[in-house]
């Protein structure tokens, strides 16, 4: 199920979705059929070029992130415990000794500073790892930059077996019900908080959401036209957050 649904999204995604139509059209063109091929070759042209647009990629992400702006330490209530995602963090390799910071690890930080500020006295830590590639669990490399970041052993709870943000929510679930708690802050990236927000509704939590790693940054207008590899990368996460609440 993992597998498919990883397999799913890059099928959907503007690169995956091009790959195969273009695929399509080499068979029709094998076939000699030879208007289809055109045509779907075209198709998969304008297809990416679309989504490599940053004027596209923009619009996406705007539209996911809009409804979770950056709050204040001020803004934000107080909670039992707070559930922050993997994904900020890359768990070291076999070949190194400490984890890296990825793009979005500016929620490891933010969960530092809601702890340090007073608004939860737990940080559950949720992410399970790959033993292909890694020695630790994202759990586990969260707790280390954590830990350098001043939080305590004592108020960190890792859940490590999750391997998708449905799994996260199930067994997030299953620890908070040990310790009776039923409201808790989620930190995630703006660009995933609306899947992972109705996930951990799904299963009986009061959520709210405390979003980290805004993307959506606006761009000198004349750039907002010109094709780009980060740009198509950016269509690709969001169309993945649609896809992922469909599947």
């Amino acid at each position: 199920m993992f597998f498919m649904s990883k397999l799913v999204i890059f099928l959907i995604s503007p690169l995956g979705s091009a790959l195969l139509l273009g695929s399509f059209a080499l068979l029709c063109s094998a076939l000699r059929f030879r208007r289809l091929a055109m045509a779907c070759g075209l198709f998969a042209l304008l297809w990416l070029w679309g989504w490599s647009l940053p004027v596209v990629s923009l619009w996406a992400q705007q539209h996911l992130e809009a409804p979770y702006p950056a709050l204040t330490m001020e803004q934000l209530p107080s909670a039992a415990a707070a559930v922050v995602l993997g994904g900020g963090v890359r768990p070291a390799s076999y070949q190194e000794n400490y984890p890296d910071l990825g793009s979005s690890a500016d929620r490891v930080w933010h969960a530092a500073r809601l702890f340090h500020a007073g608004k939860v006295p737990l940080l559950v830590l949720a992410g399970g790892s790959d033993d292909r590639f890694s020695r630790m669990s994202e759990a586990e490399a969260m707790r280390i930059l954590l830990t350098d970041f001043g939080v305590p052993a004592s108020a960190m709870v890792l859940e490590e077996r999750s391997r998708t943000t449905g799994q996260n929510a199930v067994f997030v679930r299953e620890i908070l019900a040990k310790r009776q708690i039923d409201r808790v802050l989620l930190v995630t990236s703006a660009l995933h908080m609306s899947r992972a927000l109705a996930l951990f509704q799904g299963v009986g939590l009061e959520v709210i959401a405390v979003a980290t790693d805004h993307s959506a940054y606006p761009a000198p207008r004349w750039r907002l036209w010109l094709p780009s590899a980060r740009a198509l990368d950016d269509s690709g996460s969001a169309l993945k957050e649609w896809v992922g609440r469909l599947i």
